[in-house]
């Protein structure tokens, strides 16, 4: 993934709060940092299948902003973009599920987290919208957001729970499991 222009762990840009845009005053940086990870989630997808849908937030790129983007699962899912998104809302249910990350392709790791989240966006425009995501999309969003924090899947981890090899893990190609 390094050479794709993924920033790797071990970088103090992945450990750190991503700073939130000012919008919509900023509706130009947005564009660049947003097409970058367009770009980057198109390199990176030529050379890896994601089942489970994918992501990349804007500190893996080397930009310390705001901004992630996630392709669900499914050929004909259109992605989402996240501009200063904030979790205001996490359900009690919980489910454990391995997940990867492009900053340390080589692992995987069995995280907990809510089954449904509510996420405040902003718009380009700079107004506040709130969605609900559910289940692996709610995965995929809430490991994102994460990012801009400064928070990678292994703090989430229940301690005593370490990330496995790659070769170890049997789920690739597979999307998640919910009962």
């Amino acid at each position: 993934m390094r050479e794709l222009g993924i920033v790797q762990c071990g970088s103090p840009l992945l450990t750190e709060s991503a700073r939130p845009f000012g919008l919509p005053d900023e509706r130009g940086e947005v564009e660049r940092v947003t097409d970058r990870l367009f770009d980057s989630m198109k390199r990176v997808g030529q050379v890896h299948p994601f089942a489970k849908g994918m992501g990349i937030a804007a500190p893996q790129i080397g930009a310390a902003r705001a901004a992630a983007v996630v392709r669900p699962s499914g050929s004909d899912a259109l992605p989402i973009v996240l501009l200063n998104p904030r979790i205001t809302m996490s359900s009690d249910e919980t489910d454990e599920q391995y997940e990867g990350c492009l900053s340390f392709f080589d692992v995987r790791g069995l995280v907990p987290r809510p089954l449904r989240i509510t996420v405040e966006t902003t718009t380009l425009d700079g107004k506040t919208v709130s969605t609900v995501y559910e289940r692996g999309l709610a995965r995929l969003i809430h490991h994102e957001i994460d990012h801009l924090y400064g928070l990678l899947y292994t703090a989430r981890m229940r301690p005593g729970v370490e990330p496995i090899p790659v070769e170890e893990y049997r789920q690739t190609g597979r999307a998640w499991a919910y009962e």
